[in-house]
């Protein structure tokens, strides 16, 4: 239980970190770019090399495929069940909740389904090994903090009073994210292959369908993004090599 409450406070700091960042700083267009496609290339690294390829080598092929095909199932169906809202892509869930909530609620609710995923990721890594789950929480965490910051910038921009409970709440959210996933995995060995798939089907999911189009949206730069993905590609890679 101590590396789970140790991972788990990791992530929260984190991202705690990149809210009062967000708040107090003056971080320019180009470092929340950058810090998103760093963002993206830890999520999809840490899919892969912390969940996904350790799964297939302890529990096969079958059980970690069935978990990736679980994982995005998951989330696709969170997003077409909970009202939420994209600052580019608009709302997204059941039409008949359009207009019946407020926006910085809506975004909380976007925020709290990518963030899920990062939890499950750690939790289920600390329940597969305490030096594989410290290296995917650290990564997170790190990550978390560009990725606060840039939760935090656009809610301030558009004039939301409330940025501060949003990310707050993400926060407490991955926190409790790594809590549950890991208790859960740890009481479920023989089917942790499926658990390790989930979380990287889940994580994989939101890169490429939630935060890609997010940060390459048409008319942005695209340099700022792809050096940050590159950069949070190597940084998952060295701490998963350091650690292993």
């Amino acid at each position: 239980m101590e590396p789970l409450l140790y991972n788990a406070t990791l992530v929260t700091a984190g991202t705690l970190l990149g809210v009062a960042a967000g708040l107090l700083g003056r971080s320019g267009d180009k470092s929340v770019e950058f810090g998103l496609g760093f963002t993206g290339g830890v999520m999809l690294m840490a899919s892969f090399t912390s969940l996904i390829l350790p799964g297939v080598e302890g529990w096969g092929f079958w059980q970690v495929g069935a978990g990736i095909a679980a994982g995005v199932a998951l989330v696709h169906l969170l997003n077409a069940a909970v009202p939420h809202e994209h600052l580019i892509k608009g709302y997204e869930g059941p039409a008949a909740m359009i207009g019946k909530l407020r926006k910085s609620w809506l975004i909380a609710m976007a925020i709290t389904i990518h963030n899920i995923p990062e939890g499950l990721a750690v939790g289920v890594a600390t329940a597969y090994s305490a030096e594989l789950g410290f290296a995917t929480a650290l990564a997170i965490a790190i990550q978390d903090v560009p990725e606060g910051v840039a939760v935090v910038m656009p809610l301030l921009r558009i004039g939301l009073r409330t940025p501060i409970v949003v990310g707050v709440l993400s926060a407490v959210v991955e926190g409790a994210s790594v809590i549950a996933s890991g208790i859960g995995a740890s009481a479920l060995l023989a089917l942790l292959g499926v658990a390790m798939g989930l979380a990287g089907g889940a994580m994989i999911y939101v890169t490429v369908a939630e935060l890609f189009p997010e940060i390459y949206a048409e008319g942005k730069d695209k340099k700022q993004p792809t050096f940050g993905f590159v950069a949070g590609t190597l940084t998952m890679l060295f701490l998963d090599t350091f650690y292993s």
